[in-house]
Order: structure tokens, then sequence, then C-alpha cells
């Protein structure tokens, strides 16, 4: 008879999980506290129209991960219980382990960490790149091992942010490099250390269904609403916070109508699919993020939104195939089409911006803007300047995408550790493995068997 590991992989994820939120307790017990109340109303009326001016962005924020996010990834048919819950749990987690190094690293003074609604901003920006991340590897990992890619990728995006915005000197106040292109190379980092060169074939349960991509698609219309809060909530109230508005409605609006245009003419029938209407809308709101809050002219951010839509759709139809050929690489949720190639597009444009600005008018003005949230400025460019600015953009997005995928290839490693207890390949992608569904277990019309429900009990982790 084998001897049963000393930890039951379906005990490993409440015990660390307990341990964790333990730990965390007496971390916030010693260690944090909220700022004294301000004496002078003269202050304190500062504070409240601060307050005022972010908590509505940080909600809509909120609205986009929770749901939006997560209804985007039920396009899985018998998957969706788990996305969402997975999805919700990585937030939080993610969340607060943040808000611990970032304490740590940036808020720690006379003992004591001074928390607000800004360092929680901060803290779910991080958490940002943990969501999209593990869309690469969805529904063939467990929970600990998703929690294990969170451990793993929040200190190193923390890193990366600084390196990028506070050494380098990178315009991103949406988030285009840091956080989308970052999630995006560390999450294939991740799949291919993971799944090694292994082809696997297509998952009879991986087919989306009518209704799940009905849902996904809610959740596409959840994130289009919501998202110039996401790339604009850091940016300098005033000026360049109304044009970073106005920017990302106006690429957002392009890549919906170019999806439709661009999916259509590349199937034969003339129709469309539903995966590149679910992503490829919100592709410009990915690529816009460098140059939202820059003066430029409103027709570049349309063609801008336009051109992010065309690459994320020729993505989905030629770019994964290819992959999937050629590296055996598995993109799960397409994450290179969305955050990947439209975040390269990004950045590229926001150095193009810096130098079409810097030649039409002498001493032309770009807003900068700290994705960090420090402080923001108008500042004039010569073309000296704007050059030396548009080489960081690009060298930002090198670092990006090379200590990314980097570091995604050793967490991946660690994913392949035995303890973490991968789902069987039979139940992967399915929500009997996490939950207690007595009656999909029981009804064959769901694709369930009394066979894989009696399995899903054992392996459970």
């Amino acid at each position: 008879m084998a001897v049963p590991p000393p930890t039951h992989p379906r005990r490993l994820l409440p015990l660390s999980l307990g341990l964790f939120q333990g730990a965390l307790l007496l971390f916030f017990a010693f260690f944090v506290t909220y700022d004294e109340p301000l004496a002078r109303a003269e202050d304190a009326k500062v504070v409240a129209n601060q307050l005022y001016g972010i908590f509505p962005f940080f909600q809509d924020i909120q609205v986009m991960l929770v749901v939006g996010l997560g209804l985007l990834l039920t396009f899985l048919p018998r998957y969706g219980l788990s996305v969402l819950t997975h999805n919700f749990l990585l937030l939080n987690f993610s969340t607060q382990w943040a808000l611990v190094l970032q304490g740590l690293l940036h808020y720690f003074h006379h003992g004591q960490v001074h928390l607000d609604l800004h360092n929680l901003l901060t803290a779910e920006l991080a958490a940002v790149t943990v969501l999209i991340s593990v869309g690469a590897v969805l529904g063939r990992t467990s929970p600990c091992q998703l929690l294990l890619v969170a451990t793993c990728e929040v200190p190193v995006y923390l890193a990366s942010e600084w390196t990028i915005v506070t050494h380098l000197g990178v315009l991103d106040v949406g988030g285009t490099i840091t956080i989308h292109v970052f999630s995006c190379y560390f999450g294939l980092g991740v799949s291919k250390a993971l799944f090694g060169a292994a082809r696997r074939p297509m998952h009879p349960k991986e087919t989306p269904t009518p209704r799940s991509d009905l849902l996904s698609l809610v959740g596409t219309l959840i994130l289009w609403v919501f998202w110039p809060s996401f790339v604009a909530i850091l940016c300098q109230p005033g000026d360049a916070q109304h044009r970073a508005i106005l920017n990302t409605l106006l690429a957002m609006s392009a890549s919906t109508v170019t999806t439709v245009v661009a999916s259509s003419l590349l199937e034969r029938d003339g129709k469309l699919s539903p995966s590149h209407l679910q992503n490829g809308s919100l592709a410009g709101g990915v690529a816009i993020g460098a140059v939202a809050d820059m003066a430029m002219q409103p027709v570049a951010a349309l063609a801008l939104g336009s051109l992010s839509a065309v690459v994320c759709v020729l993505g989905f139809r030629f770019l994964t195939p290819l992959l999937v050929r050629k590296l055996m690489l598995q993109d799960q949720c397409g994450i290179h089409n969305l955050h990947g190639l439209p975040g390269i597009l990004g950045a590229v444009a926001s150095a193009v911006v810096i130098l079409v600005a810097s030649k039409d008018t002498s001493g032309s003005r770009l807003s900068q803007v700290s994705p960090t949230g420090g402080n923001a400025s108008e500042v004039a460019w010569g073309d000296g300047r704007a050059g030396r600015q548009a080489l960081c953009q690009v060298a930002g997005l090198a670092v990006a995408i090379g200590g990314s995928l980097l570091a995604g290839l050793l967490a991946g490693a660690a994913l392949r550790l035995p303890c973490l207890a991968r789902p069987p390949e039979q139940l992967s992608f399915d929500d009997l493995l996490y939950f207690k569904i007595q009656d999909q277990a029981e009804s064959p019309g769901l694709g369930g068997t009394a066979e894989e429900g009696a399995l899903a009990l054992k392996e459970q982790v």
C-alpha cells in the first residue's frame, strides 16, 4: 500500500490560505495604521476632495476586475464557477500580498506602515497582473498553483514597475507596458515552463457553447464601459485626466468597429467570431494606456484603436496557431493577442507620439504622469529630450518583456512541484474538481458521469 503524502492535496489550499491570512493579521496588528486625523480644516478639505476624486474611479475598477474580467473568462462552458471563484480569490490574495510588500518597501516610516486609499489602489494594480497572467494556464492548473503564481509575480511586478517608471522614467499612465505587456509575457513564461514541449490535443471541454460565449461577451461589455476609469485614475486631475478619458473612449470605439470589420473579412461566410469580438473590442484600451494623457490629435487615438484591433484579430487567426505548432505554447485565453500585441503597439506608439510632438512645435508639451501616482507635471520637450524619452519608452518595453518572461519561466518551473497537485487531464476545465455540484455529477447530459464524479472527489485539490 502506498504511503499517503504528509499533507493531502485537497487540504493544502485551506492550510496555505489560513497561514497566509493569519500572518497578515499579525502584520497589520503590529505594523499597519491609518494617518492621524488632520487638525486644519483646509488640509482635511484637500484630502476629502482627493478622496471624492479617486473613489468613483476605484469603484469602477472593482467592477471591472470582479465582475467584468470574471465573466470574460467564462467562455469555458463547464468551468465558469471555478473561473469566477479563482479570479475573486486571486484578486484578494494578490492585493493583500502587494499591500505587505509595498508597505515594507515604500510606506514604512518610524516602524509603521500608513495605509490610505492610494496604497490600496496601487496594490490592486499589482493584482491585475496576476489576473491577466493566469489566463494563459486557465483550466489546467490547481488553485494552489495559481496562488504560487501570485506569490511569485507580485514582487517581480513591483521590481519591474520601479525599474521601468522610476529608474528609466517611462511614461505609461495607463499601464500598457508595466501591466499589460509584463503580465502577458509572465503568463506565457509560466505556461511554457509548466507544460513543456508536449503537444496537447484540443480538450473536449474547451469548446465554448452559445451560453458561455454570451456570458463572456457580457464581461467584455462591462470591461468596455469602465475601462476609461482604469486608464485615467492615476492621471493628474484636470486636462490630463480629461484627455485620457476622451482618448480611451475614442480608441475603444474604433477598436470595436474595426474588430467587426476584420473578423467578418477573415471568415469565409462573413460571420463574426465571438472570441474576436470578446477581445478585439478591448484592444484599444490596452494600446492607448501609454499615450492616453499625451497631447495628441483625436485622430491618433482612433487610428491606434483600429490598429490594435487588427493586430488582436490577426493574432487569434494566425499567430496563436503558429505558436502552438512551432513552440508548443499554450495560451488558453489568448492573453498574447489582447494584452501582449496591443501592448507592444501602444509602447511603440508612445515613442512615436513623443517624437512627432517635439517636431510639430518647438518645446511642445506632453503630460508626464507617474503610474505609481507620483507628482504629475506638464513638461516641455525639445528634440533632444524627446529623442531620449522615446528611447526610454523602447527600453522600458524591452525590460518588461525580458524580465517578465524570465521570471515567468522560473515560476512555471516551480509549479511543477508534485505537492501542488496539477489537475488530471480528464478533469481539466471542469467545476466538478473544485465544487460540490451533485446534479452535474449525475447528469450525463451536461457531460458528467458517476465515474468522473468519483474521480473528482478522489483527486480534489
